[in-house]
């Protein structure tokens, strides 16, 4: 009962400030990683950094993802099983090695790396981040494709989400 009244206004609160949420989310995800993951402490903790995840969120990862799932369900409409595996098929092999990279860079130059430093940075972290992604997000897209309705499935991700950015905050600022 507790759950699904917390989930609600979960979706009351994504419904009313999306980019707020995917803000809550990201910086949420770095604190999990250097608090729980990194066992920084208090005193030890990098706000500057959560704050940049943060942003990285808000400004970058909302609005991509966002954006995707209007493409995809364009692309390939409906919520049939064969609709969702396409989806899913199109996400996991097409966008996710895109978008990974991609913010594996984007955190790379907010942290000051170089160009050189930051393309070593991700040679040496993309492979890794992209098998752990598959182990993740195929299973979590094709429930989410087949079963959540679209202005919901930001909500769902979002959820999943908070786990996978703890992973991508270790990974991205392991200097």
């Amino acid at each position: 009962m507790a759950a699904a009244a917390l989930w609600r206004g979960y979706q009351r609160l994504l419904a009313r400030h999306p980019w707020k949420v995917q803000l809550l989310t990201a910086g949420t995800g770095d604190v999990i990683a250097q608090q729980l993951v990194e066992r920084k402490g208090l005193a030890g903790h990098d706000l500057q950094r959560t704050l940049k995840m943060a942003a990285t969120g808000f400004c970058f990862v909302g609005p991509v993802i966002g954006g995707w799932y209007y493409v995809l369900d364009r692309l390939v409409p409906g919520r049939s099983r064969a609709a969702a595996l396409q989806k899913m098929l199109l996400d996991q092999g097409g966008f996710a090695p895109c978008f990974l990279g991609c913010f594996l860079a984007v955190v790379g130059a907010l942290n000051g790396l170089s160009v050189e430093e930051n393309w070593r940075k991700i040679k040496q972290d993309y492979r890794d981040a992209l098998t752990t992604n598959y182990y993740i997000w195929p299973a979590v897209q094709v429930v989410n494709f087949y079963f959540i309705p679209l202005n919901h499935r930001l909500a769902v991700v979002q959820c999943v989400a908070i786990v996978w950015n703890s992973y991508l905050s270790w990974k991205a600022n392991q200097l």
